[in-house]
């Protein structure tokens, strides 16, 4: 059952029309995937139509099992709600690819791995989350991802207001709210719904962009969303922003046949209108003024890195030459060459979970591949010797259970399913050693 303030509260904003939103929200989401350019054609059997709106986008007919694939794990798509996807559209306007992007409030990674492919190799994103358990998962997606041109962070709003002034061409926040546009897939939001519940994100959402600003450079773009449907959290907050913190409102691009809602400011996603879940997003350019461009500081923190096996590393990428590798401890680590002095200054202030990719591991006299090479678009996969998985065997690889493969060569092998990569296994001999990572593994099938 909606909660019953929350009906009033839309009755008062929508007017008649909320009633038609009260019955949206009592029935079945639909399912829609984004597709990554690892993938040529979709390889689904249900029927699928196109997300009008990002040109990656589809929404299936039925929901299938997204763990009994092999190319989930692989990250060749992301289960990511439609009406979110629209930030492309933001992206597609304002923010040219070679710009420094934030997103500050990331996880689980559908909005930063949307932001990652619009970059591509020209521009670099910070994808931060502050709750811990969550900013591994957002890792995890990021890496499945593939693209070398992110940094995932583990950071306080305020920390890029302090240490990254100036810094970002764009900052979107995704800001943590009552999450009235769940209401129908998520039980515990309509639990947990009142109203000064809304009041108290309203109030903190105000803050996390009071304490972000700084990080912004005159001129740049803030795109600033929601899953909520209710004004306070949506409208006032533009205009808060707009008004207290300076800023102009950027009009968004759309079809008038695709449903969208255009607020006072801003743009509304409701479900009995949009095929997708209850969305706001509005795009904002910062106060273009003089001021003193983002430098990087005397960096008494950076200590000189010689990288064992750096040549044999990089013979595994295919465009060598645009990668920096750097070696923390056993581990090794790629990240764009063009942002690496911008980059290693940053992991020196900032929480850095992961950046760029894994690339390869000490392991005894030599290096072994690290997993997260086998997911990056940047890999040239006939270094390693192939071999093609069935489904099944697909299946039992990422449940890491131990592999019965014949006629293999000895030493590291990559692992493929319908000729992408899944990851690594090693030939010892008389057993083949599954190397995918144990975090990651299928837990329940």
């Amino acid at each position: 059952m909606l909660p019953l303030e929350f009906l009033d509260s839309m009755r008062q904003q929508l007017g008649p029309e909320a009633e038609a939103l009260f019955h949206a929200l009592e029935q079945e989401q639909p399912t829609s995937i984004r597709l990554n350019d690892k993938l040529d054609v979709l390889t689904f059997t249900c029927d699928t139509d196109e997300v009008p709106w990002h040109i990656d986008g589809y929404y299936l007919s039925e929901r299938p099992q997204f763990t009994l694939d092999p190319l989930f794990h692989a990250g060749c798509y992301y289960v990511q709600e439609a009406s979110s996807m629209f930030v492309q559209q933001a992206l597609d306007q304002y923010v040219p690819a070679n710009s420094i992007v934030l997103d500050l409030c990331a996880a689980p990674g559908g909005k930063s791995t949307l932001i990652s492919q619009h970059l591509g190799k020209e521009g670099l994103l910070l994808s931060n989350e502050v709750n811990r358990q969550r900013v591994f998962i957002l890792s995890e997606n990021i890496q499945k991802w593939g693209n070398g041109n992110t940094i995932v962070t583990h950071n306080q709003a305020e920390d890029f207001g302090l240490k990254c002034r100036n810094l970002f061409d764009c900052i979107l926040v995704d800001a943590p709210c009552s999450g009235e546009g769940m209401f129908r897939k998520d039980e515990d939001a309509r639990k947990e719904w009142n109203i000064k519940n809304v009041e108290m994100c309203a109030e903190r959402q105000r803050k996390i962009l009071m304490d972000v600003w700084d990080a912004l450079k005159p001129g740049g773009i803030l795109i600033y969303s929601t899953c909520t449907f209710n004004n306070e959290e949506d409208e006032e907050n533009v205009l808060w922003i707009a008004d207290c913190l300076g800023a102009d409102i950027l009009p968004l691009n759309y079809n008038q046949a695709w449903g969208i809602s255009e607020g006072n400011p801003g743009y509304h996603f409701y479900p009995h209108k949009t095929k997708g879940e209850g969305f706001y997003i509005c795009a904002l350019r910062k106060y273009d003024e003089e001021f003193a461009p983002f430098r990087i500081k005397d960096n008494k923190k950076a200590t000189a890195n010689n990288v064992e096996f750096e040549k044999e590393m990089r013979s595994w990428l295919r465009n060598p030459e645009e990668w920096a590798i750097r070696q923390s401890d056993r581990f090794m680590t790629a990240y764009p060459l063009k942002y690496k002095e911008l980059i290693d200054y940053l992991s020196t202030q900032l929480i850095c979970i992961s950046t760029g990719f894994g690339i390869g591991e000490m392991r005894g006299k030599g290096v072994a591949p690290q997993h997260a090479l086998s997911m990056a678009k940047a890999f040239n996969p006939d270094v390693f010797p192939n071999h093609e998985l069935s489904l099944n065997e697909a299946l039992s690889y990422l449940r890491t259970e131990a592999l019965n493969i014949n006629d293999c060569p000895m030493g590291v092998i990559l692992l493929t399913y319908q000729h992408i990569p899944l990851g690594f296994a090693k030939n010892v001999g008389n057993r083949l050693n599954n190397l995918y990572p144990n975090e990651w593994r299928i837990r329940k099938l």
